[in-house]
Order: C-alpha cells, then structure tokens, then sequence
C-alpha cells in the first residue's frame, strides 16, 4: 500500500481537503492525456498524481475562504 509522508505538502496550510480535490484533479488531467495519447499507464494516476505534488511540480492553492480554517 501505497502510504507517504504527507507533513511536507500540509505544513503550508493546506487542508487535506484540499490535498485530496487536487490530487483527483491531477489524476483526471494524468488518465486523459494518456489515453489522448494511446499510451498505457502502468501506474495508478492517483500515485502519478500524489508523486507530482510531493514533488513539488504542481502547487496546490486553495480559496481564501478556506484558507483559515
């Protein structure tokens, strides 16, 4: 099972929520483009997508209103 260290992407106050919604999103945009593409993902795109933002590729902002909370 796939189970990484997540306190270096939520330390910057970002809720899980938030960690989650992007994350779907980003293994969406992964799926998509692959099959645009014909080629075969041998990697879930939620573990493509969670690698991603560990990685610091793509940053997640959330809306001011939840900023806070």
């Amino acid at each position: 099972m796939f189970n990484p260290d997540l306190s270096g992407v939520l330390k910057d106050h970002v809720s899980r929520y938030s960690l989650v919604t992007a994350t779907a999103g980003r293994a969406r945009e992964i799926a998509e483009e692959a099959k645009e593409n014909g080629e075969i993902i041998t990697e879930k795109p939620v573990s493509l997508a969670l690698d991603q933002i560990l990685a610091g590729d793509y940053e997640i902002i959330e809306p001011e209103e939840i900023r806070n909370i």
